[in-house]
């Protein structure tokens, strides 16, 4: 500690260029934060142990659906305590970039989904009204829309028998999420499965998945594996798994979210490799006199040496945590802002790596500046050679 003021010194000494370089490193680890919550959350074994809801969707793909008939046999599975289901809309209001999820549901939805709060009276309105919908409180506001109003989705995926593309909806409820880390999910429109699937001209007696209610959630997986077999080697086989491992699965489409997550990682510290050992070369290069005098004074060959390091290692871990923190609060706003698909949190993993790693890139940058110093000759170094 008696030299952390000659590290500091050293730091400041051009304090634009330090600035510069601290928010260079910050907003790499920031961006490593982020990534690395979602790199965790994708790789991170699938279980249904202590979730009390599980998703039950077609094994082969997202886009397959299943007969609505499975709702009896699945909830006739001892452990389950309830079965809704549901369909992917993919509706358009006015314009594509207008783009928000629109959901067919069944009419115990809302029962097996608590967090979604609704007055009684329009969730009784919502069952008795054929062309009912609900929509969330953010999504009611971004359009400006009211109890009473009709709104029109174009079927994108789905036309209507009246031989046009157009579904007509009442909006019969606005609810609320009183979890704030749930709250993108008030940017959703749910309207009654019973008038999207006699309206539509494929696909009748089909849904896209089944939400299940675990009596005990202790047993998830037991259950999850129970539907599975009920299931298995028929012309609809199924995985169930949590809600979070359903969601998972809709960005795993794209390819190997971990690969291409440390891929963007490696690109990220690779440039920051580059940028930081410039800065720490060019400030040694500008104080050969000052190490020259510390060397006269009494400092020896290693103590020059670990004084450098440090200002390197110094440099890196207040960028880095500072990063890192950005991270951990921008990660809330980001769930917010995709609905809750993008629910991911910074686990303790990430932060001793992101720790290693801020030691391991100060050590690399601060090495070949460090032996330079150390192996500075006084005499040379005073003369200007």
């Amino acid at each position: 500690m008696k030299y952390l003021p000659l590290v500091l010194a050293g730091l400041l000494r051009k304090k634009p260029r330090t600035l510069l370089t601290l928010l260079s490193v910050a907003a790499a680890f920031a961006l490593f934060g982020m990534l690395d919550a979602v790199r965790v959350a994708f790789t991170a074994p699938e279980t249904a142990t202590g979730i009390d809801r599980l998703i039950v969707s077609s094994r082969l793909s997202l886009t397959q659906t299943l007969p609505s008939s499975y709702l009896a046999r699945i909830a006739s599975v001892p452990g389950v305590a309830g079965v809704a289901h549901a369909d992917w809309f993919g509706g358009i209001y006015q314009d594509p970039k207008n783009f928000f999820p629109n959901i067919a549901v069944s009419d115990n939805y809302l029962t097996l989904h608590p967090e979604y709060e609704l007055p009684p009276a329009q969730q009784q309105a919502f069952l008795k009204t054929r062309t009912g919908a609900i929509v969330g409180a953010a999504l009611a506001e971004r359009f400006g829309w009211r109890l009473g109003d009709k709104i029109p989705l174009q079927g994108a995926l789905y036309p209507n028998k009246d031989g046009t593309d157009r579904w007509l909806l009442d909006l019969v409820g606005i609810y609320r999420v009183g979890d704030a880390q749930l709250r993108g999910l008030e940017r959703q429109l749910l309207f009654r499965y019973a008038y999207f699937d006699e309206g539509r001209t494929l696909g009748e007696g089909t849904v896209g998945w089944f939400t299940v209610r675990v009596a005990d959630p202790r047993q998830a997986d037991r259950v999850a594996q129970a539907i599975d077999r009920q299931f298995a080697n028929s012309a609809f086989e199924t995985t169930a798994r949590s809600e979070r491992d359903f969601q998972r699965s809709f960005a795993q489409q794209i390819g190997d979210i971990g690969l291409i997550v440390t891929a963007i990682m490696a690109a990220v510290f690779f440039t920051l490799l580059l940028l930081t050992g410039n800065t720490m070369a060019q400030a040694i290069r500008e104080r050969i006199p000052e190490l020259a005098v510390l060397k006269t004074i009494g400092f020896s060959n290693r103590a020059v040496l670990l004084l450098v390091m440090a200002e390197s290692v110094t440099l890196l871990v207040l960028g880095g945590l500072a990063g890192l923190v950005m991270a951990r609060l921008a990660l809330p706003v980001i769930s917010e802002a995709t609905s809750g698909q993008l629910d991911v949190v910074m686990a303790t993993r990430s932060w001793l790596l992101g720790g290693v790693l801020m030691v391991a890139i100060g050590l690399i940058v601060g090495l070949p500046p460090a032996l330079k110093a150390m192996r500075l000759r006084i005499v040379d170094a005073l003369a200007g050679r």
